[in-house]
């Protein structure tokens, strides 16, 4: 879906995720060759491979947020979303059981987009600055529940292990011992990165996002970032299929 103003598209948002999208395509062919066909790539497990991952994941979710300020219908765009998320949970349950994706990013996206039309009346009454900040903070503050923790610097404090003691709480950021997922991204912290998102939207969709938002610089990158939805579903199938066929066939 493209990002539209009160008169123009916020084209830069569109190649922003376009450009992001092209990355996870690099990303997971990298992780294909490491995880699936054995190939050694040492930077992969380094900083870089996880700054890379962690950049691709946090503009794709928070561009995401900016989104669901535009959208007719949140909720059916929810729906959609989750419909093809279990669509790829069954798809890695056939083809790559090892690394099944039981909660990945766009089972969150799909929830997230589902949940904004209810929290709507109340996230509006926050002021749009006030909200990107805190929301960006709480991110930020809850970003390793997940691993048992919250906290920011040199204020943490680890979280009960009750919480961690069943796989059905994983979606919500309490992954028992046993769960195991290709692709991890639960609620907590990851909606409120979303949320921040829908913040930066206000201001798009106030048009007080600066000039050069609203201008084209690589159209075919947009056009990229308008199909990204599509990419993201069908680049790891293609990519699979690919390294299988040069490691096992040729």
């Amino acid at each position: 879906m493209g990002i539209v103003g009160k008169t123009r598209r916020v084209i830069l948002a569109d190649e922003w995720r376009g450009f992001v999208i092209l990355l996870m395509v690099f990303y997971h062919t990298v992780y294909d060759l490491v995880a699936l066909f054995g190939v050694p790539i040492s930077w992969f497990y380094t900083g870089i491979g996880h700054g890379l991952q962690q950049f691709i994941c946090i503009s794709f979710i928070f561009i995401s947020g900016i989104c669901c300020r535009f959208s007719r219908s949140n909720l059916r765009r929810g729906a959609v979303a989750f419909g093809l998320a279990m669509l790829l949970t069954v798809g890695t349950l056939l083809v790559t059981p090892q690394v099944a994706i039981w909660f990945g990013v766009l089972h969150l996206l799909g929830i997230s987009m589902m949940l904004y039309p209810l929290l709507r009346p109340l996230l509006d009454k926050l002021p749009r600055d006030f909200g990107l900040v805190l929301f960006l903070a709480l991110f930020l503050v809850f970003k390793q529940v997940p691993s048992g923790w919250i906290g920011l610097g040199p204020w943490q404090m680890e979280l009960p292990n009750s919480l961690y003691r069943y796989t059905w709480l994983a979606w919500l950021g309490f992954p028992g011992p046993a769960f195991s997922s290709g692709d991890y991204f639960p609620l907590i912290p990851w909606l409120f990165l979303f949320l921040a998102g829908s913040f930066l939207g206000r201001r798009a969709q106030a048009g007080a996002l600066p000039r050069f938002c609203y201008s084209s610089h690589l159209p075919w990158l947009a056009a990229v970032g308008r199909a990204s939805i599509w990419i993201y579903m069908l680049h790891q199938p293609v990519i699979y299929g690919l390294l299988w066929l040069y490691f096992r066939v040729f």
